[in-house]
């Protein structure tokens, strides 16, 4: 029998673990041997095993159905032997970390250590995760810094636009006249006087709120800027009464001097921008003074201005002067509109200098005297104020257009109005047109300008 055969050995291995070759009756005289390789699956012996059993199995083996490799699955069965004796290398099917785990498996199958390379690969893909994880950390500390200083910015902003919007003292200005070429803006000075103030004028002079101050600036589409003045004394109709146009306000309410201005000018003016006198004071104090240039040197008892021909800094007081003499002036209220558009040109180059930008205290105190001392129509905001003081710093510059309009009588005498100046109506409608289309080339304009 071959149970007593084989002895305990064969009692020791199921008869269904025994590979086919051994359970024929040919059994090889090694029992031991062939309990040995019994107990081993075949995918899992030894080179050196696999070789001699592959050699016992095509010696006994009748058929490819008997043979031990025909019964196991193909991924299980030996690489075979090349001619040259070396096993053929298998093909790669993945990735780069495929074939290191691939190597690593190997390696701990037969309990030895990895190789140099493999270890190298793992390394540099180990690093390269870390950075890239350390660049996404950066990347999104980077990103939630700005937004939140975008939002912090937005929210600055929008704080900033409602406490100028509501600090703006407005009222009704403008008129339903339609809008014509680029955006036009009335600058005005206010002064309000009372009974025998002889400041800027002469004694017999009425008491009461003027319009001293007559600017209108002009941004076109495209071209160069423009500053021009209208005289306080240009004479005027309304209702059949002459009178003169720094009067019109007082008697005939603002509406009615920004038509007047529209007349003159034909065209529409979007926005009024009214500055007291004193206002103008406090605003070049805040700013620290400002810079003025006049060639001649004055003593104006009426003004109140002592001034020694040069450039010099003037404080709030002198700038306010400087912008009322005109008795002491051999231009007189010519010479006085040169040296007011002088004065606000000078406010607004220091008002937008970065010293000023970047100086939270005389910027904060530029804001508060600006706002207290300015008037503006409904339809004006922040960002029409800014806009503003940049055309009027570019109408103020060497590539701006700026002077007075064109009058053919500055002494034109009327009963009981006095002096005026009688206006060019059919030049200054020229003029205007070619400067709201910004046809017209820098340089300064008017009656003056032409005569000397």
């Amino acid at each position: 029998m071959a149970q007593a055969h084989n002895g305990d050995n064969a009692q020791a291995t199921p008869p269904s673990f025994v590979p086919s070759g051994t359970r024929r009756k040919h059994v090889s005289a090694d029992t031991s041997h062939t309990a040995q390789q019994s107990s081993t699956p075949p995918s899992y012996a030894p080179a050196s095993a696999r070789s001699s059993s592959n050699a016992t199995r095509r010696t006994h083996a009748s058929s490819s159905a008997g043979s031990v490799q025909s019964q196991q699955p193909q991924s299980f069965q030996p690489n075979r032997p090349s001619a040259s004796g070396q096993r053929s290398a298998r093909r790669s099917s993945g990735s780069s970390r495929n074939a290191v785990n691939a190597v690593n498996a190997q390696h701990n199958l037969a309990g030895t250590s990895p190789k140099p390379q493999a270890m190298a690969m793992q390394s540099v893909r180990g690093g390269g995760a870390v950075a890239r994880k350390r660049g996404h950390r950066v990347r999104n500390i980077a990103f939630k810094t700005l937004a939140v200083l975008l939002v912090a910015m937005l929210l600055g902003g929008f704080l900033l636009w409602n406490w100028v919007d509501g600090k703006l003292n407005k009222s009704d200005w403008l008129t339903s006249k339609a809008s014509t070429s680029g955006t036009s803006w009335l600058i005005l000075g206010s002064d309000e006087r009372v009974e025998g103030d002889n400041t800027g004028g002469t004694s017999d002079e009425i008491s009461g709120y003027r319009t001293d101050t007559i600017l209108v600036l002009t941004k076109p589409k495209h071209g160069p800027s423009s500053l021009i003045s209208i005289p306080r004394d240009s004479l005027v109709s309304i209702d059949d009464t002459y009178m003169k146009i720094n009067a019109v306000s007082q008697f005939y309410g603002q509406v009615q001097l920004v038509q007047e201005i529209e007349e003159i000018t034909g065209l529409k003016i979007e926005h009024v921008a009214q500055l007291k006198f004193g206002g103008l004071e406090n605003v070049v104090n805040a700013l620290g003074g400002i810079e003025l240039c006049y060639d001649q040197t004055v003593s104006d008892p009426y003004s109140g201005l002592n001034w020694e021909a040069g450039c010099h800094t003037a404080d709030g007081g002198t700038a306010l002067a400087f912008s009322r003499m005109r008795y002491a002036d051999a231009e007189g209220d010519f010479g006085r509109a040169a040296r007011q558009r002088q004065v606000i040109a000078a406010i607004m180059k220091k008002s937008l200098s970065a010293s000023t930008l970047t100086n939270i205290s005389t910027l904060n105190n530029v804001a508060n005297a600006t706002l207290d001392a300015l008037s503006v129509d409904s339809t004006t905001n922040p960002s029409t104020l800014i806009s503003m003081a940049l055309a009027f710093r570019d109408a103020s510059g060497s590539s701006g257009v700026s002077g007075s309009v064109y009058w053919t009588d500055p002494d034109y005498y009327v009963d009981g109005v006095g002096s005026s100046v009688l206006l060019d109506d059919a030049k200054n409608l020229a003029l205007f047109k070619s400067l709201s289309e910004g046809t017209h080339e820098a340089g300064t304009v008017g009656t003056l300008a032409e005569e000397s």
